[in-house]
């Protein structure tokens, strides 16, 4: 179909976004008029203008007339309403702009069809759901925030082949034990990259004192959160929705990953295992039976799994 061919490259657009647009969604526009693209963008920033902005933008002089007869392919509902830019949805019908293809709803109470309507209502013909699992995938970070009312939540480890987070000593210490090779930590880094929040355990903290950002990728540094002990998976994770945090990663140790899997507080688990034995340690938290593998790939002799939730 016409309609998911510009759609796929409004998704492909839309990834040039990835880990500097966050908590905002990444969201990608084409403009298309007599069969040809005449403009594209996408979010490039948080704060910044959103993909519908820096798409009508990019269209040069010599097309401007073709706006009223063309259609703007959209990942993400146009926004209804004023935050840090003006509403991408009034911007579409000033333009003139006859018809909109929207590939997933916005979940944001501040949207949440309102986008849609404010375009219908000004007489524009607008198709919804055009690749909208696509585009949902893309930024489900964003949508669990706003339809699960929390963080969404990734736990992530790296163990041995024997299911060994870390080795003892000989005076039976804990001691960390390096399991990534120099690839997979760059691959490491750009998941960090596309979170807004990072926590470790005390003991992770002591024992392999992480620096936790993502100096081997591009993107802003996660923000780190310690516990404790005592820590409250449930209450650590609605002081952060307080806050505003719309996703977390959760690196250990096996302790603080158990409690975060035993409250069910959980959307996917990337498990990066190394063909190192260590034959005593720290056990591995065990995989929950509510999640399935989704992805896996081999780097240079690791496996690296990646569930999500059921």
């Amino acid at each position: 179909m016409i309609e998911e061919k510009y759609m796929s490259r409004a998704l492909q657009l839309a990834r040039g976004g990835e880990g500097r647009v966050a908590p905002n969604p990444m969201v990608g526009a084409v403009v298309v008029a007599r069969g040809r693209i005449i403009g594209e963008g996408y979010h490039r920033t948080f704060g910044g203008p959103h993909a519908e902005v820096n798409a009508i933008a990019s269209v040069k002089d010599k097309d401007k007339d073709l706006l009223r007869e063309s259609t703007i392919y959209v990942t993400l509902e146009p926004c209804s309403h004023y935050g840090k830019t003006p509403p991408c949805a009034k911007l579409i019908i000033d333009t003139g702009i006859p018809h909109v293809v929207v590939g997933a709803p916005d979940p944001n109470p501040l949207v949440a069809g309102r986008g849609v309507r404010m375009m219908r209502e000004a007489g524009i013909n607008v198709t919804e759901n055009v690749l909208k699992e696509e585009c949902i995938g893309i930024n489900r970070r964003f949508m669990t925030a706003h339809t699960c009312g929390r963080p969404w939540i990734l736990l992530k480890w790296a163990q041995s082949s024997d299911g060994y987070m870390a080795g003892y000593d000989d005076g039976g210490n804990p001691v960390g034990v390096k399991f990534s090779n120099p690839l997979s930590t760059v691959w490491m880094h750009r998941e960090r990259g596309n979170v807004e929040a990072i926590m470790v355990g005390s003991n992770t903290r002591r024992i392999d004192n992480p620096r936790l950002d993502v100096r081997h990728w591009s993107g802003r540094n996660p923000r780190v959160v310690d516990c404790g002990s005592d820590m409250d998976c449930n209450k650590l994770v609605e002081n952060l929705k307080k806050e505003g945090v719309t996703s977390l990663m959760v690196e250990g140790g096996p302790t603080l990953l158990r409690s975060f899997i035993a409250a069910g507080l959980y959307d996917e688990i990337r498990v990066e295992e190394s063909p190192l034995k260590i034959l005593r340690g720290l056990k591995s938290p065990v995989i929950p039976e509510d999640v399935y593998p989704v992805e896996r790939e081999f780097c240079r002799g690791n496996t690296i799994t990646v569930y999500r939730k059921k």
